[in-house]
C-alpha cells in the first residue's frame, strides 16, 4: 500500500526531475556552450554541487559508522536513515560529474584512457567503493537477522572510505599547484570539516521531516545531541576557514594577498561573508546552549543555514582561483564560445555566470535524489522484527512502570487507553486497523 500523504511531494519532485533531464538533453543536443563555462573558467554550478553532494554523503555515513567503531550505541538509532542519506547523494554526486562531462559516452575514456597518477581518477575509484559500501550496509540493516558482526566489520570499512571519499575530492583541487587558492596542505582537512557539518545538518532535517510523517521516530534528546555534535562541527570548520585565509591574506604584496582581496572585498565576498554570517556565526549562536538544541524548530533553522553556508563556500573556493588567469598580457585567454568574434572572444580575468540550463539541470538532480529518498525510506526504514520485539517489549515495561501504583479503580482506564492505541504501519504512516477482542 502506498503512502498517500507523499503523493503530492513525489509527483512535484517527479516533475522537477523530468524538467531537469528536459534540460540535461537540451545541454546534450547544443552543447556546453549553452552553460555559463568557458575557457577562464572551466568549471562552474555543476562540480559546486559534485563537491556539496559528496560532502553531505561522507557527513551522514560517519555518523552512522562512528556508532560501532566508536561505540556510540545513542547514534545506532539514526544509522539507517543516515546510509540510506549517504547513498542518494553520493548518487546525486556522481550524476553532476557526468553532467559536467558534456556526453555520456566520455565516461569510457575512464576506463579506456586511465590515468592512475590523476587525482580525478583517484575519486572515480573511491567513489565507486564508497557506493558500493553504502549498499552492503543498507543491506545488512535491512536483514531480518542482522549479523552484528558484520555490520561492525562493515562500519570499519566504510569510516575511513567515507573520510577518504570527500579527501581525494579536495586533492582534486589541493594538489594544483597553479592554483593559488587550492594549492593548500588544509584543503582535505577543511573539506571533511564541512562535510560533517552539512552532512550532519541534512541528518537533522530529513529526521525532522521524518519524525513529522511517522516514517521513522528519533526522541528530542537524541536530536539535541547530533546538535550539539553539529555546533562542535561548525566551530572546526570556521577555525580552518579562518586559518586559510589568514594565511592567505598575511604576506602583503603578493599573489596570495591579492586572492585574499578578492575574497575579503572583492567580487567573491558576497560569497565569503554569506558563508561566514550564514554558514557560522548564526548556526552557531542559535543552537550554542543546551536549552535551545531542545527546539526542534531552532535546529532545523540553523541546519538550513548551515547548508547554505557550505555550498557559498564550495562556490568561491571553486571560483576565486579562476579569477586570475596564469598567463599575462593582451589578448589575454579566448573565451571559448563560437558566437563571439573580434575583441569580444578575449577575456583577461576568469568570469562566470549560471544560466538556466545549469540551474534546471541541478534543481533536477536534487530533486530526483529526494525522489529515490522518499520511494525508498518507507521500505528501507521499517523496522526489523528485533526492533520491534524490543520497542514492544520497552513499552511494556514502561506501562508496567505507570500502572504499578495505581489505585485499582484506575486500572480500567489505563486498560482503556492501551486499547484505544493505533498501531503505525512503517510502511503507509497510516493507522492500522484497530484489532476488537472477540
Amino acid at each position: 500500500m502506498k503512502n498517500k500523504k507523499a503523493i503530492p511531494a513525489i509527483v512535484v519532485l517527479a516533475l522537477l526531475a523530468i524538467a531537469g533531464i528536459a534540460a540535461w538533453i537540451y545541454q546534450l543536443a547544443n552543447g556546453l556552450a549553452v552553460t555559463g563555462m568557458n575557457n577562464g573558467t572551466s568549471w562552474g554550478l555543476y562540480i559546486i554541487s559534485f563537491m556539496f553532494f559528496v560532502g553531505l554523503s561522507a557527513g551522514g555515513l560517519i555518523v552512522a559508522s562512528s556508532a560501532a567503531v566508536f561505540g556510540v550505541k545513542e547514534y545506532k538509532k539514526v544509522a539507517k536513515p543516515a546510509v540510506l542519506l549517504s547513498t542518494v547523494c553520493i548518487v546525486a554526486a556522481a550524476g553532476f560529474v557526468i553532467i559536467d562531462l558534456g556526453g555520456v559516452q566520455r565516461v569510457f575514456n575512464l576506463i579506456t584512457h586511465a590515468n592512475f597518477t590523476s587525482p580525478l581518477m583517484w575519486d572515480v575509484f573511491v567513489i565507486t567503493l564508497y557506493l558500493i559500501i553504502n549498499i552492503i550496509y543498507l543491506v545488512l540493516m535491512r536483514r531480518p537477522n542482522t549479523n552484528e558482526r558484520m555490520l561492525a566489520i562493515t562500519s570499519r570499512f566504510a569510516l575511513p572510505i567515507a573520510i577518504l571519499v570527500h579527501s581525494v575530492t579536495a586533492w582534486i583541487f589541493g594538489l594544483q599547484i597553479a592554483k593559488l587558492g587550492w594549492y593548500s596542505t588544509i584543503m582535505a582537512p577543511l573539506f571533511v570539516a564541512s562535510a560533517l557539518d552539512s552532512g550532519l545538518a541534512l541528518l537533522l532535517i530529513v529526521l525532522v521531516i521524518l519524525n513529522a510523517t511517522r516514517l521513522f521516530e528519533t526522541s528530542r534528546k537524541l536530536l539535541a545531541s547530533l546538535a550539539g555534535l553539529l555546533v562542535v562541527c561548525i566551530a572546526v570548520d570556521a577555525f580552518m576557514v579562518l586559518s586559510e585565509v589568514l594565511t592567505l591574506a598575511y604576506p602583503t604584496g603578493s599573489e596570495h594577498a591579492a586572492l585574499a582581496g578578492l575574497l575579503l572585498t572583492g567580487e567573491a565576498a558576497p560569497l565569503f561573508w554569506g558563508e561566514v554570517v550564514l554558514g557560522v556565526v548564526v548556526p552557531f549562536l542559535l543552537l550554542v546552549t543546551a536549552r535551545a538544541r531542545q527546539s526542534t524548530p531552532l535546529v532545523v533553522v540553523a541546519s538550513l543555514l548551515v547548508l547554505v553556508g557550505v555550498y557559498l563556500k564550495r562556490a568561491w573556493l571553486l571560483l576565486t582561483s579562476f579569477a586570475a588567469f596564469n598567463i599575462e598580457g593582451a589578448p589575454g585567454v579566448a573565451f571559448g564560445h563560437s558566437a563571439l568574434g573580434g575583441t569580444d572572444m578575449w577575456s583577461l580575468a576568469g568570469s562566470y555566470t549560471p544560466t538556466w540550463v545549469e540551474g534546471l539541470i541541478v534543481v533536477g538532480v536534487v530533486a530526483l535524489a529526494a525522489l529515490l529518498y522518499v520511494l525508498f525510506a518507507p521500505r528501507l526504514l521499517a523496522a526489523s522484527p528485533e526492533e520491534t520485539i524490543e520497542s514492544a517489549a520497552v513499552s511494556a515495561a514502561t506501562a508496567g512502570a505507570a500502572t504499578a501504583g495505581a489505585p485499582a479503580g484506575d486500572m480500567a482506564g489505563v486498560s482503556s487507553s492501551v486499547g484505544d492505541m493505533a498501531v503505525v504501519d512503517p510502511l503507509t504512516s497510516e493507522s492500522a486497523p484497530e484489532v476488537v477482542p472477540a
